[in-house]
């Protein structure tokens, strides 16, 4: 079980490796101080592409010395993106972050076809949260990029969160697949799909988790809750990973979690060649350095 952010820190500790960041369009002050202490604390090593002058005035502001450090001066956004990833295909750096750079713009360098670092698999995003109303972190896919998966496109993005979660030392990961209710109705999509993967998971065609739906958010996390309606589940009111059925659900429970739960969100983007690190510019600077040592747990 995964108590705490504290955990990423320990399996990277643990690896004894300093894993290269490449920091692409760097000159965003929380990117800066969140690798500044991911490199204080022995976890990364950066190489920056950007602005320099502005990327040396924040390194100035924030005491941050970057002379000893790979520095690529770029000042158009885009092309620092495609820069930075050609330093990935190079494999002169183990994870890309994204600094001062329109998510768009950022993704669309990631998936071109002939410079980009597509992977074979799904690229999907995953969010650990750390709330404390909740007995344990709490991964959730996807709040950032599939809009509407489709029923192939939950199973990759389920085994791409599972493999983070055998990263991560958890060899047997609770999935919960979300609806609006815990029962199967022919007529509600999500329902349907829930039900398939857990039936998929019990014939072993997906492994290496325990999948049920579909389930409700109160009684995936809520073992009160599962009671009261008499769901017996290893999953219900446990789990470790909630699959939800569409980008608006993600979101909204990204931004419940950290506006009215008070959560610390990590999040990563999986099934390209290396972990690629997607926050938002409104992250704070312990969620975005939580994210950089989530990346480099993989």
């Amino acid at each position: 079980m995964i108590n705490n952010f504290r955990y990423f820190f320990d399996i990277v500790k643990a690896q004894k490796v300093k894993r290269k960041l490449v920091l692409a369009a760097a000159e965003d002050e929380n990117a800066m101080e969140s690798v500044q202490r991911a490199f204080n604390e022995d976890i990364i090593e950066p190489i920056f592409v950007g602005n320099k002058q502005k990327v040396y005035e924040i390194a100035d502001k924030i005491q941050f010395d970057i002379s000893k450090f790979e520095f690529i001066s770029e000042n158009e956004p885009m092309k620092s993106a495609q820069i930075a990833i050609q330093i990935i295909r190079d494999h002169r750096a183990d994870i890309l972050m994204k600094g001062f750079i329109q998510t768009s713009d950022y993704l669309r360098a990631i998936l071109n076809k002939e410079q980009g670092i597509r992977g074979t698999d799904l690229l999907s995003h995953i969010s650990f949260f750390e709330i404390p109303a909740y007995h344990k972190v709490l991964a959730v896919s996807d709040v950032a990029l599939i809009v509407k998966p489709t029923f192939e496109e939950k199973v990759s993005m389920i085994q791409n969160g599972v493999n983070l979660f055998h990263h991560l030392n958890i060899p047997n990961p609770k999935v919960a697949v979300l609806a609006s209710i815990e029962t199967v109705n022919p007529n509600m999509p999500a329902c349907v799909d829930a039900a398939m993967l857990t039936m998929m998971n019990k014939r072993h065609q997906i492994n290496g988790c325990i999948i049920d739906g579909p389930l409700a958010f109160d009684n995936s996390i809520s073992k009160e809750s599962a009671e009261h309606k008499g769901i017996k589940s290893e999953v219900a009111g446990d789990a470790d990973f909630i699959l939800v059925p569409n980008i608006e659900v993600g979101n909204s429970l990204y931004k419940s979690f950290t506006y009215f739960g008070g959560a610390t969100v990590a999040g990563v983007v999986l099934g390209a060649q290396v972990p690629v690190i997607l926050t938002s510019r409104s992250d704070s600077e312990r969620s975005k350095l939580a994210s950089i040592v989530l990346a480099a747990c993989y």
